[in-house]
C-alpha cells in the first residue's frame, strides 16, 4: 500500500492516500509549499502544485532521462531487477522500450541527442543510435574490466563521465578493478581516465550550469554530495563536501538552471542552493532512487521512486537542450 505524498518544510505539510496500480496520472496531494528557505523554495516549486503518480508495479526503477521535443516527448527509465528500459509519455502511458536492458541504471543523451546508457550487467557504456542499434562506447580501463557502471553524464565537448560502484555486478564475475571510482571518457580519443577515487561508493552525478563544477553522490559512508571544480584538461580539484543528505543517502542528483541540486535521499527530493544550504524537500511514499527533470517545457520533475514512477511541476527546470527521441526497441 501507498500511505501518500507530500510536501514539507519545517513540518508543515498536506497529504492525500493513494493505493493501487493506476493507469492514468492521479493527483496526491494539493501541497502547501513551506521551506527552511521559503521565499526560494516557492520559486523553485508552487505552493499549489500537485504530485502525480503515474504509474507502479515496478520492481526497482532508476534512471530517468527525457527525449524528444513537444508532444513527442516521453521519459526512459530503467528496471533494473525486470532488465528492461520502460518509457512513459503523455499520450501513451507506460510501455516497454527495450529488454533486455543489460540491467541498465542511469541513463542520458549525448550531444546527438541518443541515448547512452550504464549497463550494469554488461559492465560497459553503451549508446542507443537513432535507428535502434546499441554499441558500446566504452568498458575497460587499462585492459580491466569496470565494476558495473552506475550513473552516467555528458559534457558539452562530449566527453562521457560515469561512477562505477560494485552494485550491479554479476555474481559469477569477480572484480578487475582495485576500487570504486569516477570516470572520463573521450570518445575523439578514445582515452578514459580516473577523476576521482575519493568515494566510498560514487554514484548519482551532475554538471553545474556552466560545467565548471561536477557534484558526485556518495550512497556509502558518509552518504554525501561532493562538488569538484572542473579544470580546462578534464582533471578535477580535490573536491569538498558539499551538502550532506540527513535521511537516507544521495543515489540520483540533477542540477535546474540556476545551479540548485536536488537530490534523492530516504525521506524524498532534498533541495540545495549553490551555496549547499537545504532550501527544503519533497517527501515520497517511497523512497526516490533517481529523478529527472524533463515534459515539454521542460519543467516537471520525475522521480522513479522504488516501483512507483511520480511527477511534480516545477517552476525552473533544467539546463540544455531537448534530445531527439531514440528509436523503440532497439537491437
Amino acid at each position: 500500500m501507498i500511505s501518500g505524498m507530500k510536501l514539507i518544510i519545517r513540518g508543515v505539510a498536506t497529504a492525500l492516500a493513494v493505493t493501487g496500480a493506476l493507469a492514468a496520472p492521479t493527483s496526491l496531494a494539493a501541497a502547501e509549499v513551506v521551506s527552511e528557505d521559503r521565499e526560494a523554495m516557492a520559486r523553485l516549486v508552487d505552493p499549489a502544485a500537485t504530485v502525480e503518480k503515474l504509474a507502479d508495479g515496478m520492481k526497482f526503477i532508476e534512471g530517468p532521462v527525457w527525449t524528444g521535443t513537444g508532444a513527442d516527448g516521453r521519459l526512459i527509465f530503467s528496471d533494473i531487477p525486470a532488465n528492461e528500459l520502460k518509457a512513459w509519455s503523455p499520450s501513451g502511458g507506460l510501455t516497454v522500450f527495450r529488454t533486455p536492458s543489460n540491467h541498465t541504471n542511469g541513463n542520458t543523451l549525448d550531444r546527438e541527442g541518443r541515448l547512452v546508457s550504464a549497463e550494469h550487467s554488461a559492465r560497459r557504456i553503451s549508446r542507443t543510435a537513432t535507428d535502434g542499434t546499441v554499441t558500446t562506447v566504452v568498458e575497460r580501463i587499462d585492459g580491466k574490466r569496470f565494476n558495473s557502471p552506475n550513473d552516467v553524464v555528458v559534457k558539452s565537448d562530449g566527453t562521457l563521465w560515469f561512477t562505477d560502484p560494485p552494485y550491479g555486478l554479476p555474481k559469477d564475475q569477480k572484480r578487475e578493478l582495485d576500487g570504486n571510482h569516477v570516470f572520463r571518457h573521450d570518445p575523439a580519443s578514445g582515452k578514459t581516465t580516473v577523476v576521482s577515487s575519493r568515494h566510498d561508493m560514487p554514484n548519482g552525478l551532475a554538471f553545474s550550469p556552466d560545467e565548471s563544477r561536477l557534484y558526485v553522490a556518495d550512497s556509502g559512508r558518509p552518504r554525501n554530495i561532493l562538488v569538484y571544480d572542473v579544470r580546462a584538461d578534464g582533471t578535477l580539484s580535490e573536491g569538498r563536501v558539499f551538502a550532506e543528505i540527513d535521511k537516507g543517502g544521495p543515489d540520483g542528483i540533477r542540477v535546474d538552471a540556476e545551479g540548485n541540486v536536488w537530490s534523492s535521499a530516504g525521506d524524498g527530493v532534498q533541495v540545495f542552493a549553490p551555496s549547499g544550504a537545504r532550501l527544503g524537500r519533497i517527501l515520497c511514499p517511497e523512497s526516490p532512487a533517481n529523478l529527472a527533470f524533463g515534459g515539454p517545457d521542460g519543467k516537471w520533475l520525475f522521480m522513479t521512486s522504488r516501483t512507483g514512477l511520480y511527477r511534480v511541476p516545477v517552476k525552473i527546470g533544467a539546463t540544455g537542450r531537448p534530445g531527439a527521441a531514440p528509436a523503440a526497441d532497439g537491437k
